[in-house]
């Protein structure tokens, strides 16, 4: 299927809100199934803040079955271990355990974007696109308004063409994040802040940085951080503790944050803070961690007639399990296999909705108890590795800090199957 022009309008068969990561594996999922689809993104250029991510198996099962795992796997570390240390005790409790025949990463950002961006037809994305409201006439016909006075509307059969741009669509899909437009038209409530905050940032250390391919992490005193190198010269580190004040927020200051991180830490490893002292304001950013309510996904929309949700419009939530970019990734091949199943089999167009409408409410139903399980059991860990109370830091410190880490190795042997 293809975008095609019928008379002075463009028809598409889906409409995706949001170039992040969900958005983009949906639509080179959808493409690799021969159907078109427009990506608006409300942004100049592609969205890379963040910096990195760890990249557990269920998303490289996920990138090979669109296709670009092995280019991505090329260029980044294959981690041998995870490293979990209580820091602040006078003599800290370390755990390790091995990844060895397991598939773990730490991927750029900017990496996976661009590689997912290349794949796509040229035209796909559209920039500076972003989406103000969206309004319901009747029962099928749905209308996305966008900020430069562009109008989307769900196909009809009959059409009455008044403006150059207007653009018909067949599937409205919001990938547009935790603020998203899509889930609010849905009745899905607004996240809920979880009253903790992140700082991230990415050292660049030029002409290496000599770490092992370890992915190490620091628990105590409120706070939990920790470091993974990406590849020879580039590290990504991040920080996550309880704002006292609304100043600590600091969202715009990075001079701050670093200041701030770099006395909170003051106790860790040498190593620790010889990545945060590398790296320069520009490359550290800070974001208040906000989840979806996991009960709300049981009885809340994920879709509703053509239209769903996918990645952090769907399921935002505490980075503390490193699973929201992952699960956004087995999203985008779900949807897109759901959405094959409608629109690829053959039927009179009368019932095309009705196979979209099914293909949607399966997607749902496939992505609603993965999803439950792991906003659940993300802010569980969060709440654990940063508890302050003397009893939880005792038993964290003493025995957990071995199951936390195999916690993270469960919940990332997931298998989202192929398109």
């Amino acid at each position: 299927m293809s975008s095609h022009s019928v008379g002075m309008e463009i028809v598409e068969d889906v409409v995706i809100v949001g170039a992040g990561i969900a958005g983009l594996t949906t639509a080179l999922g959808l493409h690799r199934l021969g159907i078109r689809s427009l990506v608006l993104e409300s942004s100049e250029r592609l969205r890379i803040t963040g910096f990195a991510f760890t990249t557990w198996e269920n998303a490289w099962k996920a990138l090979e079955a669109i296709g670009i795992g092995e280019s991505l796997r090329r260029q980044h570390y294959l981690m041998s271990s995870i490293v979990v240390a209580s820091t602040f005790l006078e003599k800290p409790a370390v755990s390790e355990m091995s990844f060895k025949g397991h598939d773990i990463r730490c991927v750029q950002r900017r990496s996976l974007l661009e590689t997912l961006a290349k794949e796509l037809p040229n035209g796909t994305i559209r920039f500076s696109s972003k989406v103000v409201s969206i309004d319901e006439s009747d029962d099928h016909f749905k209308r996305l308004h966008l900020a430069d006075g562009t109008i989307l509307k769900t196909k009809v059969k009959i059409h009455f063409v008044l403006f150059y741009n207007f653009i018909n669509y067949r599937v409205l899909i919001g990938c547009d994040g935790v603020n998203s437009a899509v889930a609010k038209w849905l009745g899905l409530q607004n996240p809920v802040f979880s009253g903790r905050s992140a700082i991230r940032g990415n050292a660049h250390f030029k002409g290496g940085h000599g770490f092992e391919p370890k992915y190490r992490q620091f628990v105590g005193k409120g706070v939990r951080s920790g470091f993974l190198p990406c590849d020879d010269e580039n590290v990504y580190w991040f920080f996550t503790w309880t704002p006292a004040t609304k100043e600590e927020e600091m969202e715009d200051k990075p001079l701050k944050l670093k200041q701030l991180v770099t006395s909170k830490l003051k106790d860790t490893s040498d190593e620790m803070k010889s990545v945060i002292e590398k790296t320069l304001l520009d490359d550290i950013i800070s974001s208040p961690l906000r989840y979806r309510k996991p009960w709300e996904l049981l009885w809340g929309n994920i879709s509703k007639g053509n239209v769903c949700v996918a990645g952090d419009a769907l399921h935002p939530m505490t980075p503390d399990i490193g699973q929201g970019g992952c699960l956004a990734m087995e999203d985008g091949v779900v949807l897109a296999r759901c959405l094959g199943e409608a629109l690829l089999k053959p039927g009179v167009e009368d019932e095309e909705y009705e196979r979209i409408e099914m293909g949607l409410k399966k997607y749902g139903q496939e992505r609603k108890w993965r999803s439950f399980d792991l906003i659940t059991t993300a802010f569980m860990v969060g709440f654990i590795q940063q508890n302050d109370g003397k009893v939880m830091s005792y038993l964290r410190d003493n025995f957990m800090l071995r199951f936390l880490s195999g916690l993270l190795l469960r919940k990332a042997g997931f298998d989202c199957g192929k398109l």
